[in-house]
């Protein structure tokens, strides 16, 4: 088996996705963190979506050391990293009963086994199958389209109105931002590690068969190319045949030429101009 990773900073101080991979057990993970609308630094200056994403890889990978670990159930090492997190946030003086106060990350996991692979998934981390016939299969749905989708629209709307100033559009959307974190791990939101035991009820998993598998590719949703000319899934889509082609590091340098030929987020509406972008792309 063949594997390629990347982990690329965004514009942000701090890259808030990780990365889990152990090949001995054939392990692999995407982890992206958001950081809390209140805002919170750590002892460096650590925001809350960088202490989630590191410590739930972390967690996930101290699991899957021992022979106890390795046997456990993916939902259930997410579970637990997710209790891991709420301990954190708690030690830390984070008020885990206030949603916009808890710092949160998106996450997939995936185990290969010889005749399956298994996967466990909350948020907008996506997981697309490639088959021989050349089949590209969404395994995943991005859970967080259904709130991202109305601030860009708003975004949008907002530079329709002619606001050119970055933190003029951000002040706009705010309150939409605030809604769409009310909704998380609930029936009318998405799942995502934050710390609340809600996430049991709505994360997935499952497991796909490996017939005719030819490849993984595990990624978070800083892919996504800002453009966004077709819909979710053609776009998903187009990431795999561009990465094909090009190469998951050359795609990765092309995706930021994009976001910087747009930097103040006025032609592709986004609410920062450039995402931390992590990937694992698996061959068999």
């Amino acid at each position: 088996m063949k594997i390629q990773t990347i982990s690329t900073q965004g514009n942000g101080m701090w890259n808030e996705d990780s990365l889990i991979v152990n090949d001995t057990i054939q392990l692999y993970g995407v982890i992206d963190g958001a950081t809390s609308l209140e805002p919170y630094r750590g002892l460096d200056g650590e925001t809350g979506g960088y202490l989630a994403a590191q410590l739930i890889a972390k967690t996930i990978m101290n699991m899957s050391k021992d022979n106890v670990g390795q046997k456990l159930t993916l939902p259930t090492m997410l579970l637990q990293a997710n209790y891991q997190l709420r301990n954190e946030m708690l030690k830390a003086g984070v008020d885990v009963n206030r949603k916009e106060q808890l710092w949160s990350a998106c996450a997939l996991l995936v185990r290969i086994n010889d005749t399956y692979v298994e996967f466990a998934h909350a948020g907008d981390c996506m997981l697309i199958a490639m088959y021989e016939d050349g089949t590209i299969r969404l395994v995943t749905r991005d859970q967080l389209e259904v709130v991202d989708r109305p601030t860009r629209q708003l975004w949008a709307e907002g530079v329709a109105s002619g606001l050119t100033s970055r933190d003029k559009l951000w002040q706009l959307v705010k309150p939409q931002i605030h809604v769409g974190r009310a909704l998380m791990n609930t029936l009318n939101g998405y799942s995502v590690l934050n710390g609340e035991p809600e996430l049991a009820d709505h994360m997935e998993y499952g497991r796909i068969s490996r017939a005719q598998l030819k490849s993984l590719f595990l990624f978070s949703d800083g892919l996504i190319d800002p453009q966004r000319e077709h819909s979710l899934e053609q776009e998903l889509k187009q990431i795999v045949f561009r990465v094909k082609s090009m190469g998951l590091e050359n795609y990765i340098q092309w995706l930021i030429q994009v976001e910087e030929s747009d930097p103040s987020c006025l032609k592709f509406p986004r609410v920062k101009k450039s995402d931390d972008k992590t990937a694992i792309y698996l061959e068999f």
